[in-house]
């Protein structure tokens, strides 16, 4: 387990840099849709390695969109005390405002829904009762289904821009009985005088679609260690995903792709936002891919089941 964190020991450090600049990231844009496949496949591989972060269209959920924020918006505005016989139970359900946290900049409240396709895990995801909230329940199934379908077919072509078989991420375990999860998250707004309603982070796992409802606050840093560190806005995009590469695909890649810290800073306004977490069953084993290592430069981790590296990720956030 000597290799599990190597190349992320920023992660506890990043809210201790003294300086910040500020700039407005100007994202690459993928086309889902595209008939050109061959320069989407670059332009995928460009992002990954530029940036880790880029915006995803053409993706056809642009239909669906007003309804899941709608949709996101009625849990969030049930009572306290309803929201809180979904509580959070084997990382499923509703988890509330932590004020032990505001202070240090994480003003959030969350309702997580896990893998539905795997039937021994599938039961464990808890729903509002169709009498308080309609309809809810095959909504949201709807939406997770179709997030995943986006999921798998960006993963092919990230697979092919890594000089491999398009449904590699497939057959090693990826995409068979995923650790998928969806988060719908509600930032209330005005929280404290603390910069930050979701401290600077990555994510732990493959790959992440984030939609957000218009209000600004995303930002991301490319060189966590520079000096002055720069954080740049990432703009709404109307209908697009924001789609990040996370920490397992960084140790796939020998950091040839990259996982890029990101964060959430106080607007002042109520933020809505939803994250579609893609990562591997917890048996897939992560090891450098033979297209992203050569005698010059060799693996750089060792390899790891992809559940032994969440769990741990997990227990140094709580740390």
């Amino acid at each position: 387990m000597e290799n599990l964190i190597a190349g992320k020991v920023c992660f506890h450090n990043c809210g201790t840099f003294l300086k910040e600049m500020s700039a407005t990231s100007n994202l690459p844009i993928i086309d889902l849709s595209s008939l050109h496949r061959l320069s989407t496949v670059h332009s995928i591989r460009q992002a990954c390695i530029e940036y880790g972060f880029f915006y995803l269209v053409n993706h056809g959920m642009e239909n669906d969109l007003a309804k899941a924020f709608d949709e996101s918006r009625r849990f969030f505005s049930l009572p306290l005390q309803e929201k809180m016989k979904l509580a959070r139970k084997e990382n499923r359900g509703y988890s509330p405002l932590d004020p032990t946290l505001v202070p240090k900049g994480d003003s959030k409240e969350f309702y997580y829904i896990g893998p539905l396709a795997d039937s021994t895990s599938a039961y464990l995801n808890q729903w509002p009762s169709e009498e308080l909230l309609r309809n809810w329940r095959p909504s949201m199934e709807s939406l997770y289904s179709k997030f995943f379908g986006v999921g798998k077919k960006l993963l092919s072509l990230i697979a092919l821009s890594l000089n491999l078989d398009e449904d590699f991420f497939e057959k090693i375990g990826v995409i068979d009985k995923p650790g998928a999860f969806l988060r719908l998250l509600h930032y209330p707004g005005e929280m404290g005088p603390h910069e930050e309603i979701c401290t600077a982070h990555s994510d732990f796992g493959t790959l992440t679609l984030l939609l957000t409802d218009g209000v600004p606050g995303l930002q991301i840093c490319r060189d966590n260690l520079e000096e002055p560190q720069v954080w740049e806005d990432v703009p709404h995009m109307e209908g697009a995903f924001i789609v990040n590469i996370g920490d397992l695909m960084e140790r796939w890649t020998n950091c040839l792709y990259r996982s890029t810290m990101h964060r959430v800073i106080q607007t002042g306004k109520e933020r809505y936002s939803m994250a579609f977490f893609l990562d591997p069953h917890p048996d897939c084993v992560v090891e450098c891919l033979e297209s992203c290592c050569s005698e010059s430069t060799p693996p750089r981790f060792a390899p790891i089941r992809s559940g032994d590296y969440m769990n741990e990720r997990f227990k140094m956030q709580s740390a």
